[in-house]
């Protein structure tokens, strides 16, 4: 199939039941090259590429968007984390 691959992936990366150490990343990915990525411990966007670089800095300067991906580790995280591991737990 030729043609360009689009694709967004977002995870949720923690290592202790207490989830005070958790952190979201939300990559966008051009043809497998992640081009600009938001990591919730670094709190903005950073671009990898030159397009990248142009829409973190764009998007940085979006209050709205900021907060939109900053809130993410609470509504996303957090959330299904719990679901996880009350599942996990609950089978031991």
């Amino acid at each position: 199939a030729n043609g360009y691959y689009w694709s967004r992936w977002a995870k949720c990366i923690w290592s202790s039941h207490d989830l005070s150490d958790m952190v979201f990343i939300d990559n966008y990915i051009f043809n497998k090259d992640v081009f600009i990525q938001f990591n919730s411990s670094v709190g903005e966007f950073v671009g990898y590429t030159e397009l990248g670089v142009k829409n973190a800095q764009a998007w940085n300067n979006n209050p709205g968007q900021l907060q939109q991906e900053r809130a993410q580790v609470e509504a996303y995280c957090k959330h299904n984390s719990e679901i996880v591991q009350s599942t996990i737990t609950g089978k031991s």
